[in-house]
């Protein structure tokens, strides 16, 4: 079974700024990490390698630093990574973006592509989906576990809000994993060691069948107007009352803000 799974290095939220003028991220000196939710679908076709035997493939598209998240793959477990980087990728929005990686993947040999939902820098949860549809293969968003994985299929929980529904997809085919999907195992010493010994592969504008106008800026219907901070709340309120005076007091401060 070939598993190639799409990574994304992005900036650590937990140390991103917001450039008050221009309302960008300021990337200088914040710290990139691989996104959670795709370090979540690594740990998935890792758990299926190590049941089945089968080979893992890490793909990222990003500038040539993108590397360190495919080394870090390497150090997990991975047997394979690629790096989707050229000048004419650059300034892609969710549909170039996804153009150009199911552009890449058609390169290689795929029975299940696992993605993350969303990254941690975009929150869109479309690039996964978008993959599936442009490659024309069945896809289930949303996987919070994997079931059963056979020679020609895969079945999973994909939640809900009111719970989880399992559906099983025919490969090839595309699910996109949640964070909590499980809980990334530790790159090891050997592993790090050897990963610096890999080879990684690069994909660039001339290895890929696709037209100018659907990747990079010309490729980009949307653009980001603004980025901003979630506004910190003001402290709340503590008070110190009995039983009936507490109860009182919420009634009464229901009432003020016409909830009741």
């Amino acid at each position: 079974m070939k598993i190639v799974v799409c990574a994304k290095q992005v900036p650590d939220t937990n140390e991103v700024r917001i450039d008050q003028k221009t309302g960008t991220l300021i990337r200088e000196g914040v710290p990139a990490i691989m996104n959670p939710d795709d370090k979540a679908g690594l740990e998935a076709a890792l758990q299926i390698k190590d049941k089945t035997g089968a080979e893992v493939t890490v793909i990222t598209m990003g500038l040539p630093a993108a590397e360190e998240i495919l080394r870090e793959a390497f150090a997990m477990g991975a047997d394979k990574g690629v790096l989707v980087t050229d000048r004419p990728f650059g300034g892609a929005d969710t549909l170039a973006t996804s153009n150009t990686l199911a552009a890449a993947i058609k390169t290689l040999d795929y029975d299940l592509i696992i993605a993350g939902r969303q990254a941690i820098d975009g929150d869109t949860a479309q690039v996964g989906p978008q993959i599936a549809e442009h490659l024309d293969i069945p896809n289930i968003s949303y996987v919070q576990k994997v079931v059963e994985v056979t020679d020609d299929s895969i079945t999973v929980e994909r939640q809900y809000d009111d719970g989880y529904h399992v559906e099983k997809a025919q490969m090839p085919c595309l699910i996109t994993a949640l964070g909590d999907l499980n809980k990334a195992r530790y790159m090891t010493p050997g592993g790090i060691f050897d990963a610096f010994k890999k080879d990684i592969q690069i994909i660039t504008r001339k290895d890929v069948d696709i037209e100018d106008e659907k990747i990079g800026k010309a490729g980009s219907p949307t653009n980001v107007a603004k980025s901003f901070p979630k506004a910190v709340k003001a402290a709340g309120e503590k008070v110190e009352l009995d039983a009936d005076a507490a109860s009182e007091y919420l009634v009464g401060k229901l009432k003020e803000k016409h909830i009741i």
